[in-house]
């Protein structure tokens, strides 16, 4: 492992969270998480000084009523028993398939969520994990985007029903936490910052740099929309453009993050080109941000991800790696113990490194905008939409 700071990190964990599961030919494999652990474990991770696992339970239906309607949720309890379509609330869909007791596999990953946002909230610890979660999409009355219950904006509401007064989240999957964003859109107590792929290009057709907040609440939902083809450079370019400042400027009481490594160009849904260097220096600034702005505290979330074996893993054990202030040298071998169970599990061979080999950089956004840039251009639609509600000048 590389240098250590100080922190402590609790990662929600039950084995019952691999039973969120929509079925054989569906892209959402739990499997991914399931192997995540297992790299964590075999490199140490789990094991490092701070670290420590949180018991879960499923969400209670009082507690999911803070971002769902009751009758939605009965509705999703009904068809994880009949497994019949329920049309009015999207489960059944291509995309969200029933299936059996998909209520208690749901519910169990929103109280993993809110466990870990109690760990941090009550000050167990600095940093609370569930890559289980981040299940963004979801919406208040029905089910979108492989999501049932939207277990971030869970964890958030939960937050403020304890008193947070300022929550910052910023979600780096590469599609738009449209969920999320929704939830708390007239609520000037939320940031929500989304960095994602074009709407124009990918689901779910939102998170232009128009959307910026309602009545009351404008610029306090920010929305960097990058094109196609993006890659490390240009996508840190934006990172480092938008998120910053915002942060810097709102002091969060938390950071909330979510992590879908499925902005990497081996991701078979989308059309992002980063690298797991890429993934792993976003994941390190977010937590140098959550120390900077948000007096260290930090909920992280796991999200989309759909290279099951070569991306999600390596990507999100750097990401719990990181939030244990224990990061792993990217030019480490995956240990033959991991390779070995992902053969017996998957038949597939496994990564040999836990880096794709790529050097990450990029010139700062402020030295120049190129408006010939599409990335550019991105950036300051956003700037220009959001920076002035927050007495930044989008110029500068």
């Amino acid at each position: 492992m590389g240098g250590r700071t100080s922190c402590s990190l609790r990662v929600a964990w039950d084995d019952g969270l691999t039973a969120y599961d929509f079925g054989p030919q569906h892209p959402m494999a739990p499997i991914r998480v399931e192997l995540t652990m297992a790299l964590s474990r075999d490199l140490g991770v789990l094991d490092a000084p701070g670290v420590g696992l949180l018991d879960v339970e499923p969400a209670s239906d009082e507690l999911l009523s803070l971002v769902h309607d009751p009758s939605y949720i009965e509705a999703v309890k009904r068809a994880g028993k009949t497994l019949e379509p329920d049309d009015a609330h999207m489960l059944g869909t291509a995309d969200n398939p029933v299936f059996p007791d998909m209520h208690d596999a749901a519910a169990l990953i929103s109280g993993a969520s809110v466990a870990a946002a109690k760990a941090v909230w009550t000050g167990e610890a600095s940093h609370a994990a569930n890559i289980a979660g981040g299940l963004h999409h979801a919406m208040r009355g029905n089910a979108w985007g492989f999501c049932v219950y939207n277990d971030p904006a869970l964890a958030i509401a939960w937050l403020l029903e304890q008193g947070a007064k300022r929550i910052a989240y910023v979600d780096v999957d590469v599609h738009h936490g449209d969920g999320v964003q929704r939830a708390f859109y007239d609520d000037p107590r939320v940031l929500t910052i989304s960095l994602h792929e074009s709407p124009a290009t990918l689901f779910p057709g939102t998170g232009q740099a128009s959307e910026t907040g309602g009545p009351g609440a404008e610029g306090y939902a920010v929305n960097v929309a990058l094109p196609a083809g993006t890659g490390d450079t240009g996508w840190h370019r934006a990172f480092d453009a938008v998120v910053p400042p915002l942060l810097h400027e709102f002091q969060p009481e938390i950071l909330v993050t979510q992590q879908g490594c499925d902005t990497h160009a081996l991701d078979p849904l989308a059309n992002l080109t980063l690298s797991v260097d890429g993934q792993r220096r976003a994941y390190a600034e977010l937590h140098r941000l959550a120390q900077k702005t948000a007096g260290g505290r930090w909920l992280l979330f796991g999200g989309g991800g759909y290279g099951l074996v070569h991306v999600v893993p390596r990507a999100w054990t750097h990401l719990l790696a990181e939030a244990a202030g224990a990061p792993i040298d990217p030019d480490s071998e995956t240990p033959q113990s991991w390779r070995d169970f992902v053969r017996r599990r998957t038949g597939e061979m496994a990564p040999l490194y836990m880096t794709d080999g790529r050097e990450v950089s990029f010139s700062p956004f402020e030295e120049g905008y190129d408006p010939g840039d599409p990335v550019d251009r991105a950036i300051n639609a956003t700037r220009t939409a959001v920076f002035p509600s927050h007495g930044i000048d989008p110029s500068l």
